[in-house]
């Protein structure tokens, strides 16, 4: 059985999470939560970040600081997962969704200045697939009509734009370390505060409302109440893992994109036939080898090759369902045709296994099945 996702973890994670039961502080902020802020400013020179019990925590986190509320929009992307939308609509505001490239599907940061009202507070990009957003675009229109970006990053640790690491390209950004990320913790994630100026509103939000890293940090003897907030701290145990994953850094990068190459080799057969189109890197972009989607020629060809792989015990899947076209976003007015491109691509993209130790023989038979069904 070749499955789509599955961990990496090795007698590193074991050793660290071990030792980190030892240790005084098991609950979070603790020895390897450090070291994991030291390793994430060695290998993307990122000098403020706090580690959440989730991705979806830290992007909760940020709506929390750019201070969304009720009546507010926001422009995003339909084709990402439900957290990136709740995260602001918990707050009261509106989601703007806005279509997609083609070639990445990613915002089309071409159509974002169409969509700008007086409500529009933020914009939330996604680096989809691990893919970075054309961000220079995005920051200037940010920049114009003063508004907030918040990049959910949490596919594109070790991706880069233009030699900079995604993550660090706007005020605010989010990475996810969920299993089925490159570089995991179970479940976790982290804000990273490229605006020095919202990290003690950061830790008061992270630490239920209050200021008790102060207390920590020896600046105040006793810590209370201070703004609406919640606990996103996660605990030092699942730090420890994270920090032992990161240690691999090159190791699964390399073994990722070497598996992301060997598809694209095997089915560019495919593609220069005009049977299917594989996925788009702009000239700008390095990726990080997340995920690999072939986009095929229509919906009933998908189901084909899934029954297939199926019969041959590989798992893969269909990506995302919009989330305009969903329930909620039905709900809000929204249809199908709404947002062209989105649909039409999402009914046809195929999602194929992909992780961290997927033998490449297995990927040469995966790609073989592939074509020989087309």
């Amino acid at each position: 059985m070749i499955k789509f996702t599955k961990n990496s973890i090795t007698d590193l994670e074991k050793t660290y999470v071990l030792d980190a039961l030892d240790n005084k502080v098991i609950s979070g902020d603790g020895k390897y939560t450090l070291k994991v802020y030291d390793k994430f400013r060695e290998l993307f020179n990122i000098n403020d970040m706090l580690l959440t019990t989730s991705g979806t925590s830290a992007l909760e986190m940020a709506a929390l600081l750019c201070d969304l509320r009720q009546g507010d929009e926001v422009i995003v992307p339909s084709f990402t997962f439900s957290s990136t939308v709740n995260a602001f609509m918990l707050r009261g505001a509106r989601p703007v969704f806005c279509d997609v490239e083609p070639g990445t599907m990613n915002i089309d940061a071409d159509l974002i200045e169409g969509l700008i009202t007086p409500k529009t507070k933020a914009i939330f990009p996604i680096d989809y697939a691990g893919v970075p957003c054309d961000m220079d675009k995005i920051n200037d229109i940010a920049a114009r009509y003063n508004l907030l970006v918040v990049d959910d990053a949490a596919q594109a640790v070790g991706s880069k734009y233009k030699g900079k690491p995604c993550g660090t390209l706007t005020p605010l950004a989010c990475y996810s370390f969920h299993e089925t990320k490159n570089y995991i913790m179970g479940e976790g994630g982290a804000l990273v505060l490229n605006d020095s100026s919202y990290r003690l509103r950061a830790e008061i939000i992270r630490e239920k409302g209050t200021n008790r890293s102060q207390v920590l940090a020896g600046v105040v003897d006793k810590y209370t109440w201070h703004a609406v907030g919640s606990s996103y701290l996660p605990s030092d145990v699942l730090a420890a893992v994270l920090f032992a994953q990161m240690e691999r850094y090159d190791e699964i990068m390399q073994k990722r994109l070497a598996i992301w190459n060997t598809y694209y080799d095997a089915l560019k057969v495919l593609e220069d036939k005009g049977d299917v189109k594989l996925p788009r890197i702009p000239q700008y972009a390095t990726h990080n080898g997340h995920m690999f989607n072939v986009l095929l020629p229509t919906t009933d060809k998908r189901k084909e090759l899934i029954d297939i792989y199926k019969q041959n015990e590989i798992a893969a899947y269909i990506c995302y369902v919009p989330l305009h076209s969903a329930p909620v976003g039905l709900s809000l007015g929204y249809t199908a045709e709404m947002l062209p491109v989105t649909t039409s691509h999402a009914d046809r993209l195929l999602r194929l296994p992909l992780y961290t130790d997927l033998a490449l023989s297995d990927v040469e038979r995966i790609c073989d099945i592939m074509i020989k069904n087309f």
